[in-house]
């Protein structure tokens, strides 16, 4: 009997092909530095770091692992990209930020973790996975209740695809050709959608947008391209 497969293989390879790049400001990871202190910042805004147990799905390299884990988190980063993974560990081992990295997705290490986690991140992942609800609705199952969501996406609108993947793969270079799926993109409703599925409740929903006339990433009220957000696994008994 075949296993069933949790994630896109082609989407894998992507960035099999980039993984030495991860650490590399200026490499073809650089969006991911440029919005990785946002990010930082946005969740220890919502939960004490310090004290935190995190899972981060599709880790890749291991940016925000390792930067929730240098303020005090105890990080397991799974990812299907052993290259990535490869490289993750070593920039945990200079750095001497601790990080544990397994080869796994959500669905798989979601069967043996439920309720393990006071976290459960998934940035810049979600656009590339096969089953969107199927994904979040593993890692709610992974979240102790109270434990907080955090995920990061891209929109699906005329405005995204500008911005996104002409703006950003064709013009300006910042992310090799064909990184990006327009059609895997998500819509914030299709997004609450998922949540709603999985018994999360949305807290908060936030833009980052990229102003060109300064060159910086910001926190916005505007979603039409890149949005972020949290949501909560409510206690039993209370309503979702």
């Amino acid at each position: 009997m075949q296993t069933e497969q949790h994630f896109d293989a082609q989407e894998i390879a992507k960035f099999e092909a980039m993984a030495e790049e991860w650490w590399d400001p200026s490499g073809k990871f650089k969006p991911l530095h440029r919005i990785n202190p946002l990010r930082l910042d946005y969740i220890a805004c919502q939960i004490k770091l310090a004290d935190a147990l995190i899972l981060d799905v599709g880790c890749g390299g291991g940016l925000l692992a390792e930067g929730m884990a240098a303020r005090g988190a105890t990080v397991t980063g799974i990812d299907r990209s052993p290259k990535a993974l490869g490289v993750a560990r070593l920039h945990s081992e200079q750095s001497g930020v601790p990080v544990k990295y397994v080869e796994n997705d959500a669905e798989s290490w979601a069967e043996n973790h439920a309720q393990t986690y006071d976290a459960v991140t998934c940035l810049e992942v979600l656009e590339h996975v096969p089953d969107v609800p199927r994904t979040v609705a593993a890692c709610a199952a992974m979240l102790k209740p109270g434990g907080h969501f955090f995920f990061a996406t891209l929109n699906r609108n005329p405005v995204s695809y500008i911005k996104a993947i002409l703006g950003a793969e064709y013009i300006l270079g910042w992310l090799p050709k064909g990184t990006h799926e327009y059609t895997k993109f998500i819509k914030p409703s299709e997004m609450n959608a998922a949540l709603r599925d999985a018994d999360l409740e949305i807290r908060d929903l936030k833009g980052m947008s990229y102003a060109m006339m300064t060159d910086h990433f910001s926190l916005s009220d505007d979603l039409s391209v890149n949005y972020l957000g949290f949501a909560i696994k409510p206690y039993p008994g209370t309503a979702a």
